[in-house]
């Protein structure tokens, strides 16, 4: 698919224009229909040629008209009119956290710097310290978001290497007859980033099927193209590796390139010490093959219960395997509603019935409506008067609808000094109160972990949405305590959520582990925009998975009576 390639394109003309401190509507324009691109479920293509691109929200005939040329021509020509106007580097200047438009704008005026290279070399040369709002604090600051691009530059997002290893596999399965196909590595333990992405593939011509694999649509460049193993490179520059092994050994291999290294070296470890062999052919004594066609065969034979990818960290998994002792780990068909949704009463695309009839399509019994509070303007917070009648039209649609039933909710702003941003009187109105930072990221631990530990206190706070406030493509979590926080929320019953929208993840698996061991409910939500962006939920489940949270962890797998039961105000 096209989407990300477009979204992308969108996303730097807004750039460009902010950069050019040129029409604030046009930059806004752009930047929402980058973002509910970027998220369709939808091959953009296909909308294109059923002439319905109208139909995505956000999208007006301006945007349209440069989808559709952007599709039939592969450039969009007021793109590269507007780009031309600045140096190239400049907008990969503006992808560094703590650089904003009007920094990037000072330093290449007053400095003549206009690529992240010149940028790392003045700050340490402390060549920006004199700038208005400049100092050692913002060079440092710099210099780290510096690191984070280029870390994150490495790495694929989860949410985005998902939709490609979906789409290429339903492909390869339309071509040609294969038998079990599956992603491995790093994706198929679900981490929140990954290299390159890997499918294994059961099957006797190998030649044949890497033919039909590198001939799909979204190929750009064929690295490789043997009988056994084929690599290309697909839209947005990222790898795709495909091996082919036979069926007899398709379990042994599937181990084997899932990992993670850790974990495998650790089983190996056991099975020379039962003098045994394992590899991605098989596992063997001496040289009888005693499995190897299914992946649970290699555990067995080391006497261990089959462990969930996810857990296959190294993290005393083997330990609680070799017992029979591992975690159910919860399931997405076991959650029952999503938590954390926007409407376009703030900044979503969707009408609250929308969003419930795509929450009803999911066959959740429930799904609250969590759209900002006034503080967050540029977000189209409400004010206490709109949100009341925000209340009214839930209600109202509770009435109409059937078999789903709409939570009315907030995400409420925990401001600079840990006051909530409406009124208790206000709150208890609502059936979920879903409490966040989002500003006043850099002030220090001890204040972070104050105004998160006030949130906590309040009585009508249910959930503490993504509670580090990290971004993994481009902010670090601010420095918060989290055993304190933990603790705070065991005892006031606050759920902490997994935020499943791709960029955050947040907590993430580690966090979400030494919470539920120190008795927190957790609680996944997709922050979701657009009902396009509910399969996210997917996302929020692997965290939880990874973190070895069951059923019994999480908020949103209760029944809507529980749920009701346990929200003081629903």
């Amino acid at each position: 698919m096209k989407n990300k390639e477009i979204a992308e394109l969108f996303e730097r003309m807004a750039d460009i224009l902010q950069l050019k401190e040129e029409n604030a509507f046009k930059i806004n324009a752009y930047r929402k229909a980058s973002r509910i691109i970027r998220d369709l479920s939808q091959n953009i293509e296909q909308l294109s040629q059923a002439g319905t691109l109208r139909d995505i929200p956000g999208v007006g005939e301006g945007i349209a008209k440069k989808i559709r040329e952007y599709l039939e021509t592969g450039r969009i020509s007021k793109y590269e009119q507007i780009r031309q106007s600045l140096p190239e580097g400049l907008l990969e200047m503006m992808t560094i956290p703590g650089m904003g438009p009007k920094t990037v704008v000072l330093v290449h005026k007053a400095l003549g710097i206009s690529s992240v290279a010149q940028l790392e070399k003045g700050v340490k040369q402390g060549r920006l310290r004199d700038l208005p709002g400049m100092g050692p604090k913002k060079e440092e600051n710099i210099l780290r978001g510096i690191a984070l691009l280029r870390q994150s530059a490495k790495r694929i997002p989860l949410g985005v290497a998902i939709p490609i290893v979906d789409e290429i596999v339903e492909q390869i399965k339309g071509r040609i007859k294969v038998g079990t196909i599956l992603p491995a590595g790093s994706l198929r333990r679900m981490k929140e980033t990954i290299g390159d992405i890997d499918i294994l593939v059961a099957g006797g011509d190998g030649r044949r099927i890497i033919g039909v694999f590198t001939k799909m649509p979204q190929v750009q460049e064929i690295l490789a193209a043997g009988a056994t193993k084929g690599s290309v490179i697909v839209h947005g520059g990222i790898q795709v590796d495909l091996r082919v092994v036979p069926q007899a050994s398709h379990g042994a291999a599937l181990q084997y390139f899932t990992g993670s290294k850790a974990h495998n070296i650790h089983l190996r470890e056991i099975a020379k010490a039962k003098g045994m062999k394992i590899s991605e052919y098989g596992v063997f004594r001496g040289k009888r093959k005693i499995g190897g066609r299914k992946e649970e065969e290699i555990y067995a034979a080391l006497s261990l219960d089959w462990i969930p990818p996810e857990m296959r960290e190294d993290r005393g998994e083997i330990a609680l395997a070799a017992r029979g002792k591992l975690p159910r780990l919860v399931r997405e068909k076991e959650i029952r509603g999503d938590l954390h949704v926007h409407s376009n009463w703030s900044d979503g695309s969707d009408t609250i019935e929308q969003v419930a009839l795509a929450a009803r399509e999911r066959g959740y019994q429930y799904v609250a409506i969590c759209d900002h509070s006034q503080s967050l303007k540029f977000a189209g917070g409400l004010s206490e008067k709109r949100i009341l009648k925000q209340i009214e039209e839930i209600h109202q649609l509770n009435e109409k609808l059937s078999t789903i039933t709409l939570l009315a909710g907030t995400e409420v702003d925990i401001k600079i000094d840990g006051t909530l941003d409406f009124p208790d009187e206000i709150l208890e109105k609502l059936d979920v109160v879903v409490a966040a930072i989002h500003s006043g990221f850099k002030q220090p631990e001890e204040q972070i972990t104050r105004r998160l530990l006030s949130a906590l206190q309040n009585p009508h706070v249910d959930i503490l949405a993504h509670p580090t406030g990290r971004l993994i493509s481009s902010r670090p979590p601010y420095r918060v305590n989290l055993e304190k926080l933990f603790a705070k929320a065991a005892q006031t019953g606050t759920a902490l959520e997994i935020n499943a929208y791709y960029d955050r993840l947040d907590l993430n698996d580690i966090q979400c582990r030494r919470a539920a061991e120190m008795g927190v409910k957790l609680s996944i939500g997709t922050d979701a925009h657009h009902s396009d962006q509910l399969w996210m939920m997917r996302l929020g489940v692997a965290v939880a998975r990874r973190g070895w949270l069951e059923k019994g962890n999480l908020l949103n797998t209760l029944s809507l009576q529980k749920l009701r039961r346990y929200l003081p105000n629903s």
